[in-house]
């Protein structure tokens, strides 16, 4: 695992020599994405930048790295699962390999099938090859996003960046926090890509290609996920091969030259991945746990049953609300990209913990979404019965009753819970799940924010426009035409939330650690089966995951199985009472939100002290906005900020 960078002139005449130690600027600040080795190349129109963490032919795969004729020059991060299989039909057209890296099968590959090489990769990546032929550059990502890559287009170049912060370090260029992502990032916790933080930076999408030719630029989707079909054979079969894709997809992931393990939460993903790797291991697995001193969040109980279930290495850290507040604000200030997601914190030191025995983990990512995982897909289908109630039920007793729910500083809170899905519940179809996940509503974002902050932008809050991004999602395919808002919701976690929220946490919070993280369950070929699973497989009555816990209902102890979810949380509706109050409020302060110009002071202030009297609970619309504030206080002396 890597970090890459680079810079292309966009009238492909040659860079100055000086640009080298530009992009080798760039690359300083990607040291935690690849301490053990860096390399600089410079040739006409491009200089390429590398930082390298090395996990395969640790001797042999230094980058930036060029075929022997040297037409081609890529910077590459990431690792190809199947590069070897890759190689050998390579090798049958009569190439001949120097080394045994995946980086140079990449550059065979391209050199054979051009753009479309990506349509034969199974792994992560985020690629630049430069192809000194055609003088031009081409840009790649892996098809889930589990990889990053920036760009932005300026003084007649296009630079290029595994993080924002890399592109930050160049004095020349020009970043401005955009107005319009603040909003978005309020309303969604994240800001949507292909947008960033920055007014001038975009994110390449996942699963596309970027050619740069000149001036021209071409970007192109080349995979997506199916649509449900029709089953294939009955149940029994499907069981059968779903255990062979998953034990396949989990065997693909423990090639390395390093040490690896695995991170154990107790949940049922982590289990499986757990279960399948001791299978194979000839060593006992290294599994890695992080848990919480407040009973209501820790699950520290189940990775120790699993841990013990198949004899594993276990390592564990029991994490207090002192130390993990402390954590926090350094936390966020390391982040390139503000991120509202709370469980980045346990993230973050369980990437810590592990990587002072392995240089490789795996982990769990993307069964949630692929598998009706989160509790919001059973809201879904509760808001379809709940709609269907007559008016006078739901106005006159359930939504009174709603408000005298108790409340609770834990991880469940029913009366928190009842207005979330209540909220969802009346939403339009394509926004029930935006509603259900969201911190602010159109309607609540025109109170906290200050007029004078949104008059640059009529139309904003208008909800169609607030939430384009997850109306796109349900509207873009023809196939979704008639699909349920509950069958589209899938495609919204898997091309929205996943790459946005889930894949860059783990990104950031691992490799801030150097450590990589492989997400079997994103597996290419398994996603696509489970992606055209009905959807009775994945979700039955209320409980998701229904065929993966049938499947492997023998591999696992018997409370593993039947466990529901439990999110990878901290407890933020009692710390933003107790142990990060005297912080939050410096941060809300009066004077200093006026001379920032974001927010309205005062509406801000009520909600914290309608939180801090237990009259509400609004962790997650505090949160987002400490994060938000936390992250411009350590960001903004790198970017123009004009508010």
């Amino acid at each position: 695992m890597c970090g890459i960078a680079g810079i292309y002139k966009l009238d492909q005449s040659s860079l100055p020599p000086e640009t080298s130690e530009r992009v080798r600027a760039m690359t300083e600040m990607l040291v935690h994405r690849g301490p053990d080795a860096s390399g600089i190349f410079q040739s006409g129109p491009v200089a390429l930048g590398h930082r390298r963490l090395s996990i395969i032919d640790l001797s042999g795969g230094a980058q930036p790295m060029q075929t022997q004729d040297k037409r081609l020059t890529i910077t590459y991060n990431g690792e190809l699962y199947n590069y070897r299989e890759l190689a050998r039909e390579l090798a049958q057209d009569g190439v001949r390999f120097v080394t045994d890296s995946d980086t140079e099968v990449i550059l065979q590959s391209y050199r054979k099938w051009g753009r479309e090489c990506v349509k034969h990769f199974e792994g992560m990546f985020a690629m630049a090859i430069f192809d000194a032929n055609s003088r031009s550059l081409f840009l790649a990502r892996d098809r889930f996003g589990k990889k990053p890559l920036f760009y932005t287009l300026q003084n007649g170049c296009c630079y290029f960046a595994s993080e924002v912060t890399a592109l930050a370090a160049l004095p020349e260029l020009s970043l401005h926090i955009d107005r319009r992502a603040i909003v978005r990032f309020l309303a969604y916790e994240y800001v949507p890509g292909p947008d960033t933080i920055y007014t001038e930076v975009r994110s390449l999408a996942p699963a596309h290609t970027l050619v740069v030719n000149g001036q021209a630029l071409c970007a192109e989707r080349y995979w997506d996920l199916p649509w449900p079909e029709k089953p294939q054979g009955d149940v029994q079969e499907r069981e059968e091969e779903l255990y062979r894709l998953l034990s396949q997809a989990v065997a693909k992931r423990l090639v390395s030259d390093v040490p690896l393990g695995v991170f154990l939460s107790g949940g049922l993903d982590s289990s499986i991945v757990t279960g399948l790797m001791a299978q194979v291991c000839s060593q006992p697995v290294k599994t890695f746990s992080i848990g919480f001193s407040e009973a209501s969040y820790d699950e520290s109980r189940y990775a120790r049953l699993v841990a013990q279930t198949f004899a594993t290495e276990h390592h564990e850290e029991i994490l207090s609300a002192e130390v993990c507040c402390e954590l926090l604000p350094k936390i966020i200030a390391r982040m390139d990209v503000p991120m509202a997601d709370a469980s980045v914190a346990p993230t973050y030191l369980l990437s810590g913990l592990t990587r002072k025995s392995v240089t490789v983990a795996l982990g769990g990512d993307g069964s949630d979404e692929l598998w009706a995982g989160y509790e919001n897909y059973a809201a879904m289908r509760l808001a379809g019965f709940y709609n269907s109630l007559p008016h006078w039920l739901k106005a006159c007793v359930i939504e009174p009753l709603s408000r005298h729910l108790p409340g609770s500083q834990g991880y469940v809170n029913l009366r928190l819970a009842m207005q979330t899905f209540l909220s969802g519940a009346k939403a339009p179809d394509w926004l029930k799940i935006q509603r259900l996940l969201t911190s602010f509503a159109p309607e609540q974002l025109s109170c906290i924010l200050a007029q004078d902050f949104l008059a640059p932008l009529p139309g904003i809050l208008a909800t169609d426009e607030l939430f384009a991004s997850t109306k796109l999602e349900f509207t873009h395919w023809p196939e979704a035409s008639g699909a349920s808002a509950l069958a589209r919701a899938f495609h919204v976690y898997l091309r929205q939330y996943l790459p946005e929220d889930i894949l860059l946490k783990v990104d950031r919070c691992s490799m801030l650690h150097s450590l990589e993280v492989r997400a079997p369950f994103l597996d290419r070929e398994l996603a696509e089966f489970t992606a055209r699973l009905p959807l009775s497989d994945k979700f039955q009555g209320l409980k998701g995951k229904w065929l993966l816990r049938r499947a492997f209902g023998k591999l696992l102890p018997h409370a593993i199985i039947h466990r529901n979810k439990r999110g990878f949380q901290i407890p933020v509706a009692a710390w933003l009472r107790g142990r990060m109050l005297p912080r939050i409020r410096e941060l809300l302060d009066e004077k200093r939100l006026n001379d920032q110009g974001i927010f309205a002071p005062r509406a801000v202030n009520a909600l914290l002290e309608e939180h801090v009297s237990g009259r509400q609970d609004l962790r997650k619309q505090l949160w987002t906005i400490v994060v938000l504030e936390l992250w411009l206080e350590s960001h903004v002396q790198q970017a123009a900020v004009h508010l």
